[in-house]
């Protein structure tokens, strides 16, 4: 289908009169088969606020969730929150990279809009506090990715764990985890100690670890999570917020997780030298520059093996399996404290991981590998279950539906929108075009100052400022992103559009945020 055949990007939910996210979808919202439309339980009895777990894992895949369709993972726990709960199965980030993904989802604003472009960017400012406002008792354990690390970010209580290593010299901090190691006379793995290992340049960034297994980020912050769910002792529904930093590199599971996966053998896109020669200049610039520099103790080899990659595979599929566990773990604590039947669990990844696919390390481009993430709301009491939405919907509208779902309000000019009406079972069309953006940072390259895609459920586009090629896929004929369709001049046309509506985005953007600088003016 031709893009001339649908509208332009069009808002959904601004309302212009006041500037704010229009009111709760719960009004006015038509009954569905089986649904009441005052979102009452299964009885139709009013429920209590519910408590709401919102757990944020750090570059996970899509693909990552054996209940999703994928062979290999073992995922049990992530596996039942799919059977049970409702699987949106096209969420997209707002960005391909930590710090201005988590940004958008906790402040309804595109990277663009607050300027939290890129990892380092400064930003603080959330919607959490609003939930305070409303009775909540807000919690964040583990990772946030704020700048400055240590910022409260509106929550009542922080216990902050971030990333799983840094090269000694930028260690500006100690968060939780710094102080236990440093306690027990150890330290996180320093890459420049990792580099003198003799597999280091054909280990992508896979090392299993050999410290003490309780001391493993995910372990050490899985038991944190529980302990403060089996000691919350006030009366007030609560928000807690849990940032697993795995299965973010260096992809270090322990050798018990590992051993899970030693005969296991993935189903690894090809790698074909006629895909790297489409490439634009900026991301053979980023493969260049990932040989160069170890980001994350990844020493990025253009061409790797299979049997390289298939490594790398099992060590980052272990460290999913040992968050998998933990959310097991959490959600036994909840039920032995008697909280889990009010409680609404939302799973999720602030983007995925190239893992090598397309000649790319990590995150920073905009495959589907990247930018499509798991989202996952439990809650079968409340919304039923078993249910799999295929429509549209961008990370930071998790945000707006956790938002919704406690009565809170959302941040003046929020540009994210609740998801509660496809969880209450009303017709759902999602978005016509969803959007991903970063700004310039050295793994760019020399060209790239800021890259955006947009993607609608049969192209994707991928513009990259200062270079004079893009990315151009047809979803349909071309799944896997493999031609890039950019010089073809038969989808001239449809490469016309889709940047007339990331033009079209950006100045009804700027309209419907406007508001968020009344306290400037």
């Amino acid at each position: 289908m031709r893009l001339s055949t649908v509208s332009r990007w069009r808002p959904t939910l601004f309302d212009p009169s006041n500037g704010r996210r229009r009111p709760s979808f719960v009004e006015g919202l038509e009954e569905a088969p089986g649904q009441s439309k005052n979102l009452c339980g299964v009885n139709g009895e009013v429920p209590r606020k519910p408590n709401i777990v919102l757990i944020v894992t750090d570059q996970q895949r899509y693909d990552t969730i054996a209940a999703l369709g994928f062979e290999g993972p073992i995922t049990p726990n992530l596996d039942r929150l799919v059977r049970e709960g409702i699987s949106f199965d096209n969420c997209f980030v707002n960005a391909p990279a930590c710090g201005p993904a988590r940004g958008a989802m906790f402040s309804g604003y595109w990277p663009h809009t607050s300027g939290n472009l890129k990892n380092g960017d400064p930003w603080q400012q959330t919607w959490v506090g609003n939930l305070g406002k409303v009775g909540y008792h807000t919690a964040n354990v583990g990772k946030m990715h704020f700048t400055p690390y240590d910022a409260q970010g509106g929550y009542d209580f922080r216990f902050n764990v971030e990333n799983k290593q840094r090269f000694r010299q930028w260690r500006a901090y100690q968060d939780e985890w710094d102080k236990e190691l440093a306690r027990r006379g150890m330290t996180k793995y320093q890459r420049e100690d990792l580099e003198k290992r003799s597999d280091y340049w054909i280990s992508l960034g896979a090392f299993a670890w050999e410290k003490d297994p309780d001391m493993h980020p995910d372990n050490f912050l899985g038991k944190a999570a529980v302990d403060w769910i089996e000691n919350y002792s006030r009366s007030d529904p609560f928000f807690l917020c849990i940032g697993f930093p795995g299965p973010h590199p260096p992809y270090d599971p322990t050798p018990d997780w590992l051993d899970r996966y030693s005969e296991t053998e993935f189903d690894l896109l090809p790698l074909q030298i006629k895909e790297y020669i489409q490439h634009p200049r900026t991301l053979i610039d980023m493969a260049e520059h990932n040989t160069q520099v170890a980001h994350d103790s990844i020493q990025f080899v253009t061409f790797p093996n299979e049997s390289h990659r298939q490594r790398q595979r099992r060590f980052y599929m272990a460290n999913v399996s040992m968050v998998d566990a933990w959310i097991g773990r959490i959600r036994a604590s909840l039920e032995s404290r008697g909280l889990l039947e009010n409680t609404v669990i939302v799973f999720t990844s602030d983007h995925g991981d190239s893992l090598t696919d397309h000649f790319c390390s990590q995150k920073w481009t905009m495959y589907d590998q990247v930018v499509r993430v798991p989202a996952i709301v439990w809650a079968p009491q409340r919304y039923g279950g078993g249910r799999r939405i295929a429509e549209q919907v961008q990370w930071f509208d998790l945000g707006a539906t956790v938002l919704d779902i406690a009565g809170a309000e959302a941040l003046p000019g929020s540009e994210a929108d609740s998801l509660l009406p496809a969880l209450a079972g009303a017709e759902f069309a999602g978005r016509e075009y969803v959007f991903s953006e970063h700004g310039r940072e050295d793994v760019m390259g020399l060209y790239c100052e800021h890259m955006t895609m947009v993607r609608s459920k049969d192209y994707k586009l991928v513009h990259f400022l200062g270079d004079d090629r893009g990315q151009l896929f047809d979803l349909n004929e071309d799944p896997q992103e493999l031609f890039n369709l950019w010089d073809d001049p038969s989808h001239r046309q449809t490469r016309t559009e889709l940047i007339g509506v990331i033009g079209d985005w950006l100045v009804e953007s700027s309209y419907r945020s406007s508001p968020r600088a009344d306290a400037w003016r």
